[in-house]
């Protein structure tokens, strides 16, 4: 096989408040698998994240069980105190901002056990209807305000390979 230009979206990486918090956050959504976890402690990963030289970092980068590594979440503490600028809690989705978006198996139970573990709702789930397909989604902010799309999909559909086609 030809080898493309640049591979799928390997990993969203999150600067985050409390890592054990966020595992907890993330694990019950379904990133039950830990692709890595530790202390990165080489001399230049200050200088790559743009923070204190004396800053510390811990990282876990957590999967979904059992899939290839690629749309992964890694979690990020970074021990420099700094003031932590989030987005409140119910806003929308910001200009600038990335949402994360996950297919879910069961929405509402997937909703549920997010809220349960530190997320906040912005919206749904409501059905969405495009000229596609419609489904049900929701919106809502992990613990350390990152904004995420959860959509009523069986998580296999994101290994297809066809394009959406309007008749």
């Amino acid at each position: 096989l030809p080898q493309p230009p640049v591979s799928p979206l390997v990993r969203a990486a999150l600067r985050v408040a409390d890592l054990e918090r966020s595992k907890r956050f993330y694990a019950a959504i379904g990133f039950t698998d830990t692709y890595f976890e530790g202390a990165l402690d080489a001399d230049v990963v200050p200088n790559l994240l743009g923070v204190a030289a004396s800053a510390r970092t811990r990282c876990a980068i957590v999967k979904t069980p059992g899939q290839p590594n690629f749309g992964m979440v890694g979690l990020f503490h970074i021990d420099e105190p700094q003031p932590l600028r989030r987005p409140s809690a119910g806003s929308g989705f910001q200009v600038g901002e990335v949402a994360l978006v996950f297919y879910v198996a069961d929405i509402d139970a997937s909703l549920t056990t997010a809220l349960l573990n530190g997320g906040s709702r912005v919206s749904g789930p409501l059905q969405l209807v495009m000229p596609h397909r419609a489904q049900p989604e929701a919106m809502l902010r992990d613990p350390d305000g990152v904004l995420i799309n959860l959509v009523a999909r069986p998580p296999v559909e994101t290994f297809g390979y066809e394009p959406v086609r309007l008749r």
